[in-house]
């Protein structure tokens, strides 16, 4: 089984794109993030047509989040005890019996910002969320844009960086409390170097430069970790004509 998350900045503008990964990737299973598009906008018949169902739950210019399958995804939570939240950021549902978690977690915007202490509350809520889904579900995967550096290897300048946002001590604190439920940073099972990542600015030739940040995770459990054959960062679409400014990330199991 491979399942995916991807993060694509417009699912309007980058739906070419993501019919021509689907076509070469073939995962089983691929979460969206900042798809960007009202529920009766999302293109249910176009990603029908390569062989995928989907469920969805968008806002109109802003985040957006969707999960797209083989088989049917069934039992789908959008919203989630203790946050009040308009922004359609939060996606779970059960394919086959994985339990899969998509985030779109909050940018945050700057340290001291009224959007940063929103960032640590809902991180806070969703990890009151996640340790009720391992308790139901042990074959568990949460992935998609954290918007959390978890360490200095996943930042291309981390003195430069230092403890700016991303990777201030309570965001990378909040990252780790979710692993500690019992989770697994799939990656770093396969990886330990650093220079890896998954976002790339658009100025400053950044993706060329190599000047980017692993910030697209997928975190799985034990019973998951057991039968992880591989994770990786595929960086092609990232050079394809108007990319989203991140990659795909994959991992595949052994199910």
């Amino acid at each position: 089984m491979k399942i995916a998350s991807w993060n694509v900045n417009s699912l309007k503008v980058r739906l070419p794109h993501l019919q021509q990964w689907l076509g070469e990737a073939q995962p089983d299973i691929l979460a969206l993030q900042e798809t960007k598009l009202t529920d009766d906008k999302f293109p249910v018949d176009e990603i029908a047509a390569m062989g995928y169902r989907s469920v969805f739950s968008g806002q109109k210019t802003y985040n957006g989040v969707a999960i797209l399958a083989r088989e049917q995804p069934a039992d789908t939570v959008t919203d989630i005890d203790g946050l009040d939240d308009p922004q359609r950021r939060i996606l779970a549902a059960t394919v086959g019996d994985v339990r899969v978690v998509n985030l779109y977690v909050v940018n945050g915007k700057a340290l001291g910002d009224e959007k940063y202490a929103y960032k640590l509350h809902w991180l806070s809520k969703v990890r009151d969320f996640l340790a009720n889904e391992m308790a139901r579900h042990p074959k568990l995967v949460v992935l998609g844009d954290f918007n959390i550096c978890r360490d200095d290897r996943d930042v291309y300048d981390p003195v430069g960086w230092g403890e700016d946002i991303f990777c201030s001590p309570p965001e990378r604190a909040a990252l780790q409390s979710m692993l500690d439920l019992g989770l697994h940073d799939s990656f770093r099972l396969f990886t330990e170097d650093a220079g890896h990542f998954s976002w790339w600015d658009y100025r400053q030739a950044a993706f060329r430069r190599n000047m980017g940040l692993r910030i697209d995770l997928i975190l799985i459990s034990d019973a998951l970790k057991s039968v992880a054959t591989s994770s990786i960062i595929d960086k092609a679409p990232r050079k394809w004509e108007q990319p989203s400014d991140h990659a795909p990330v994959a991992l595949e199991l052994n199910l």
